[in-house]
């Protein structure tokens, strides 16, 4: 028999990760900073024809990650999984006179619109835009990066960790996204898929790793934020 949990979770739909209360997430967005009207487009075209779009960060999470970037002001910032751009745009706001974003995408025909984007934004010279296998090309960078912000495949966010940790500076900062998954985290181990299954072991591992300060921010599908 299924406990409440697991029966509110197999109701969740395209807007499960939102876990604040949707006239709370609307008062927070009425009160925060508004989208660009290139945010918005992107925002737009992306739920009109991509695949997937809640994997958008969208507003509130956007800019919660603007926020955290213009208080690092980071010269290098690596993201992990550019999806349609809107994060690294995010990110990219608070970069310094000379810094850059370094981002990674696996799929290819999302590149066009993603520099599409970058390009309205006026900021194509700090963009290095990426397509392949993170797990490769992680290897080649050679850092220091003051902000990672990690968004791709759930199976490897361990694997990206270790990755990118010897090159971030210190007091740098790693975000990882996704971490509540839904609320599918809260599972029993033994009902959860392979994705959940990592995710929670990923959070295990962040809250029992020494090295670093960190916090778990309820801010749509869970920010895992960590300073080495």
């Amino acid at each position: 028999m299924c406990n409440k949990l697991e029966l509110d979770l197999t109701k969740t739909g395209i807007d499960a990760m939102d876990f604040i209360d949707e006239k709370f997430n609307l008062y927070s967005e009425n009160h925060s900073t508004p989208e660009s009207e290139i945010l918005k487009s992107l925002n737009r075209e992306t739920h009109a024809n991509v695949l997937m779009p809640r994997m958008l960060s969208g507003h509130l999470q956007g800019r919660v990650l603007s926020m955290l970037s213009r208080m690092i002001r980071p010269d290098s910032i690596l993201e992990i999984g550019t999806y349609t751009g809107y994060s690294g745009l995010c990110l990219a706001e608070g970069l310094s006179s000379n810094g850059i974003i370094h981002t990674i995408d696996i799929n290819d025909e999302l590149s066009p619109l993603v520099k599409k984007y970058v390009k309205l934004s006026g900021l194509e010279s700090k963009f290095n835009i990426l397509t392949g296998n993170a797990l490769d090309i992680i290897p080649t960078l050679p850092g220091p990066f003051d902000l990672v912000f990690i968004d791709a495949d759930k199976i490897n966010y361990s694997n990206y960790f270790d990755l990118v940790f010897s090159k971030i500076r210190p007091g740098g900062f790693i975000i990882a996204d996704n971490v509540l998954w839904s609320g599918k985290i809260m599972l029993p181990p033994e009902k959860m898929d392979k994705d959940t299954l990592a995710l929670h072991q990923f959070n295990q591992r962040i809250a029992a790793d020494t090295r670093i300060e960190k916090v778990l921010l309820p801010v749509r599908d869970g920010l895992m934020v960590m300073q080495n």
